[in-house]
Parts: C-alpha cells; structure tokens; sequence
C-alpha cells in the first residue's frame, strides 16, 4: 500500500468494508509462524529481547498501569458488561462471633469476585475479534471459539509471554503539552507516532518485540470529569491508517488508555465498528491492551527523560478466554 494509505484524509468515508477489506489483505501474517501458531505477533518477543528489556532497569521502581478493579468503574452494561462485583464470604465479624467453626481462635476473611474479563485494564486476546467469519491465522471462527470458550487461541498461551521492553509514547503530551490531553474523536495518525518518538528521543525508538503504550490522557481526563462515556463512547485513540506502521514496526503487542484503543467515532461516515480491531486482531495477530493507567508512568518517564522500560503484563492464565484481566507493571 501507498503512504497516501496512511493518510486519514484519503479514507472513502462512505466505504468502509473496502477500506478494512485492503489493510486486512495487505497485513495480512496468516502462516507467518506456521499454520499452528496461537501467538501472532507475541512471537516477536524471544529470550534474548527479555534479557536486553531487563536491563534496562536502573532504580527498581515499580509502577503499576492498571485502573481499578470495583464498582466504580466505566462500564454501562454494554454487551453484558459490568463494573466487577466484590463480595465477601468471610469476614472479621464473622470471626469476631466464632461463627466459623475454626479451633482455637482462629478467624479468617475470604471472598469472591464477579466480572467480565474486559470491564477493567486488560488484553484482547487473539479469538476476541473475527473477520469475515475468520479468526486468526484464517481459522473458522467457530471452530475457534465455541460454547466451551476459545479452543484454538485462549489467552492461557500468552500466560508466560508478555514479558520485555515497554515503550511509553504519550501522544497526549506531545500533541497538546498544555493539557497533556487528546480532544475525544482525535484520530492519531503514523505521522504522530513518528514524530513523537523523534520528540521523546532514542530511548522511544519502537522495534520488533517491543510492547508499546500509547498514552492519549483521557483516562486522566476522567478522574477529574468523571467517566462519562469512556466506555464505549467518543475518544482520542489510532486511525485505521496506522495499520501500516503497526505491521512493519514488528511490535509484539500495543495498548493504550482508552476503552476502545482506536479513534472513536470510526472515521467513516456509513455505518462503521472497530474496523482497526477488525484488521490488527484476526488479519496480523496483534494482541492489543485497553484501559490502561499511564499517567503516573507518563510523568517518571519525562523526570527520567526516558521512555522505555521493564515491562511485565502477562494475562491470567484462563483457559479457553479471548480476555484477560490484568496488572501490568513497569519496572524503571
């Protein structure tokens, strides 16, 4: 494809099953890593980039890039979503009372919790989306993902992979270092990418492996406005037309603060859903992260002058989930 492709500018807003259709054939990895393959771009990542990524630790500062897991969180109820119910089945009262039946005095709290696998800070995994009725690496996607949950692709693969070098590029600040936030609706081009890792300097040079994290500021938007439509709503995020730059960059895997990761509304005027997830996911197996919290990270990034790190985010092993709950953590 073309650099005009990369252009939001040059997208027919009235079509987009063939603008979708064109990026998906052209970044297509289907049998990249052989026919049985159930990572996609995670293979980029390989011992050798996790000892180079471990490095890269100075301080040992840890900081955590997850929202909060409980009720009150974004979601609406959209598709069955819902903020996490946390319920208690043993508490201090209880042991208080020696209501619990243990010897001696001992006491004891316990608890269940009760959520989606994608109402907070998580991974989409590789049976999430489909495209034309095909999952990754050109699977029928209901021979991928039935009753029994994903049978192919589950994000229980990815358990002891997500590990290496985390590259934080705050589009936020970059693009509007007065508020260090995106207006809702921006639609982050591969022009922006380049130019502000060019801005962010060597440390933010992107390459094959590498996790990146996009920061846009509107979650710290919403912890000062409240969530409003975060979940699923309008929100800065990337244009379809950086489906280029993410395939010949070789990232392993990418993530952002938003709840949809890319540019919302859609960036076409006929009815339009996702169509970057419908190229990146099932097309070239890009494992993608929302909702993320970057801001505390942003801000010991630019003390540091430095954008990359350590970066541990591994999903729950959940047999058979396209999704994953999770607490990533960089580690500076």
């Amino acid at each position: 494809m073309s650099i005009r492709d990369e252009d939001p500018t040059a997208l027919d807003r009235d079509d987009p099953a063939a603008e979708i259709t064109s990026r998906a054939t052209a970044y297509r990895n289907w049998g990249r890593w052989g026919e049985d393959d159930v990572l996609g771009t995670l293979n980029f990542i390989d011992d050798a980039a996790r000892a180079r990524a471990a490095s890269l630790v100075e301080s040992g500062r840890v900081v955590s890039l997850a929202q909060r897991f409980d009720t009150d969180g974004p979601q609406k109820g959209w598709r069955r979503r819902t903020n996490p119910v946390h319920t208690m089945t043993d508490t201090g009262t209880d042991a208080e009372r020696g209501s619990q039946g243990f010897p001696h005095g001992l006491g004891g709290a316990d608890d269940v919790i009760a959520m989606p696998l994608q109402c907070s800070t998580q991974w989409d995994g590789l049976g999430h989306i489909f495209d034309h009725g095909r999952a990754w690496n050109g699977r029928r996607a209901g021979d991928v993902v039935t009753s029994d949950g994903d049978l192919v692709t589950g994000i229980e693969h990815a358990a002891g992979v997500i590990v290496g070098r985390g590259v934080l590029l705050d589009l936020g600040r970059h693009l509007e270092p007065g508020s260090g936030e995106l207006a809702d609706g921006y639609a982050i081009t591969a022009a922006d990418i380049e130019a502000c890792i060019a801005a962010q300097g060597e440390s933010s040079r992107v390459g094959r492996g590498d996790i990146v994290l996009i920061r846009t500021g509107q979650y710290a938007r919403t912890r000062r406005e409240g969530w409003g439509d975060y979940a699923g709503g309008a929100a800065p995020g990337l244009s379809l037309t950086t489906a280029g730059w993410l395939h010949r960059s070789e990232i392993a895997a990418i993530a952002t603060d938003t709840w949809g990761f890319e540019v919302r509304p859609n960036e076409f005027d006929a009815p339009a859903f996702q169509p970057l997830h419908q190229v990146v996911i099932p097309n070239m197996g890009l494992t993608i992260g929302e909702m993320w919290n970057l801001d505390e990270l942003a801000e010991a990034c630019l003390e540091r002058r430095s954008w990359e790190f350590f970066l541990s985010a591994p999903p729950l092993p959940i047999t058979g989930a396209v999704g994953s709950p999770i607490n990533p953590v960089a580690v500076l």
